[in-house]
Order: structure tokens, then sequence, then C-alpha cells
């Protein structure tokens, strides 16, 4: 009997590869919970962007019924008449006021609050830095009319030591030489808008400085870096643009305070070359002060100096923006 080796057949011939998935396809299939929260965000995107620009047309077109009246230059008059006659009024004690006291207040808090969130977050034992993230959450609750009656009842008359202590050293360079007058300057004010935004500053840098990658940190201490140099080296790069963005957070309040300010300030408008001296303004001070008893006219010059600092508070996120955006590559937050 014969027996035949059958060889095994041979494989079938490869065909035309099978086509990818569209993926487009499946992307454009979406559920109806999908659809609605799409919608919901996109509309509320939207809506903000509509209520901007419903604020700034309001802003402008008051504004500009009281500008066409001023007899007086809007940008650089010092005194406020708006309800004279003619009616003269202007700005310039007011964007003075506003920017060096808000530069005060920043140049205080943000060391300050970075200093604390970093002794939170990497120098604190874990049972000391819970209560003192807690104590900082809790004074970003506190109304700004009891940061008013404090600063009013408690700093004010507890000045006077600093301010002679400024005048002694530093009286020389003319910003900061005191005269013996109440202490409810400009620097007044920017401590306590200092005090005010102390918490913002502080609460995003530590969750910013949270967030630095673990291994970062060991490769530097394996490479025999001290704390210090670890923070300097890699806490410190990584978190930048979250605390130029606190910071940022921070000046938007301390542009924008109001009761706090008119309850410190001793108001006037006059610009003094010392930052010790009584008197100055700010935007929203001068603007609760004397928005109950302004006549039509009145009321729309206030409105156009609320449009000056419409503007400025825009173009100080604007800024930020762009600094976050120059600076995000060496951030870290990519690695």
């Amino acid at each position: 009997m014969d027996i035949t080796t059958q060889k095994p057949a041979a494989p079938p011939a490869p065909g035309p590869a099978a086509p990818p998935p569209d993926t487009r396809a499946a992307r454009s299939v979406t559920r109806p919970g999908d659809r609605i929260f799409l919608g919901l965000s996109r509309g509320s995107g939207i809506l903000v962007l509509v209520l901007m620009a419903a604020i700034a047309a309001f802003l402008t077109y008051r504004a500009s019924l009281a500008i066409s009246k001023d007899e007086a230059n809007f940008f650089t008059t010092f005194e406020w008449n708006p309800s004279g006659l003619p009616p003269e009024f202007g700005i310039a004690v007011l964007a003075f006021g506003t920017v060096v006291s808000s530069v005060v207040a920043m140049v205080i808090a943000v060391p300050v609050a970075v200093a604390i969130a970093l002794f939170i977050t990497h120098y604190a034992p874990r049972r000391l830095g819970g209560p003192i993230g807690y104590v900082i959450d809790l004074l970003a609750a506190v109304p700004s009319i009891v940061y008013g009656l404090w600063g009013a009842l408690v700093l004010v008359p507890h000045l006077d030591g600093l301010y002679g202590w400024l005048d002694d050293y530093l009286g020389w360079t003319g910003i900061l030489e005191w005269n013996d007058g109440a202490p409810r300057s400009l620097f007044t004010v920017g401590i306590l808008l200092a005090v005010m935004i102390l918490p913002i500053i502080t609460n995003v840098s530590r969750e910013v400085f949270r967030q630095v990658p673990r291994m970062h940190e060991e490769a530097a201490l394996a490479l025999g870096a001290t704390r210090w140099e670890v923070i300097r080296m890699s806490v410190l790069p990584f978190g930048r643009s979250g605390v130029i963005s606190a910071s940022m957070l921070g000046l938007g309040r301390a542009l924008g305070e109001t009761m706090a300010v008119a309850m410190v300030l001793s108001p006037s408008f006059t610009i003094s070359a010392s930052l010790l001296d009584p008197g100055g303004g700010t935007f929203a001070q001068n603007i609760a002060g004397k928005f109950n008893e302004a006549t039509e006219m009145g009321r729309d010059a206030l409105i156009a100096s609320g449009l000056v600092l419409f503007v400025i508070t825009l173009l100080v996120n604007g800024a930020a923006r762009l600094i976050i955006a120059r600076r995000k590559e060496y951030s870290g937050a990519n690695a």
C-alpha cells in the first residue's frame, strides 16, 4: 500500500489591508448628555463675552456723556467738580492713588505669600502645615468691611512708630518722608490691601507648589542639592507661572477694593511726593464716597472713572496672560 505524504496547504495570499476605522465618525457620534454639556459650556463662554461687551458699552456711553461736557482735561486734571459751572474733573489723582497703593500692596504681599506657601508645602510638618493653611483660608473669607474696621481702629493708631522709623532711616529719599501727619495715607492703604490679598496669593501658590513632580525634587536631592537648592532649581521654576497668576488675582482685588480703603484713607485731590503724607484717592473709593450725593452729571463722571478702572483691569489681566504664555515652557508643566 502506497503511503503518500501530503504537503500542508499553502497559506492564502494576503489580500488588501482592511481600511482603518473611521475615527471621525466615531467622534461625531456623541451621547445626548455630551451634546447638552457641550452646548451649556459653549453658551456659558459666549454669555461671559456678551456680558463683558454690554458692560463696556454701557460704561463707554455714559462716560462719553460726561467727558463731552468736561471743561478740563479728563486725564491730567487734579480737580473733581463735575457739578460746577462749568464742570471740571479729572482722574490724575485717582489713577495715581490706585496704582501706587496697589504696587505697595504687591511689594509687601507677594514675597510674604510665596514664603508662607513654601513653608507650608516644603518645610512645615503636616500637623503644623494643615492648621496654618486652614487659617489662611479663613482670612480669605473675611468681609472687606471687617478689614476696614480693623484698619481704622487698630492699624492706623499703631503706625506712628513705623512711620517714624521710615522717616529716620529712609526719609532722605523723599518718598518715605513723614511730616507728623495722621497715618491715613496711600502707604497705610497699601499695607491694608497687602493683608487682604495675602490669602489669595498664598492659597494659589500653595496649590501650584504641591503640583511639582516628585521626581524633580528627588533628582535634585540625589545630586546633593540642599532643600533651598531644590526649591530654587525645581519648585520655583515649575511654579513661576502659577505665582504670576496668583499675583494678578491679588492685584485685581487691590485695584478694585472699596470700603476698606474708604475707611482708612483721608481723601484729597492732591498728589504728594511722600507716600506717608495723608491724602490721595483711588477710583473705587471715590465712586463709593461720592455716588449717593452726586447729580446726574456727577454720576456720569464717576462712571467715566469706572471705565478707566475697567480698562486698567483688562490691561493687567492681558499683561499677566502674556507673561504666563512666554514663561510656560520653563514652568515644567509639560514635563
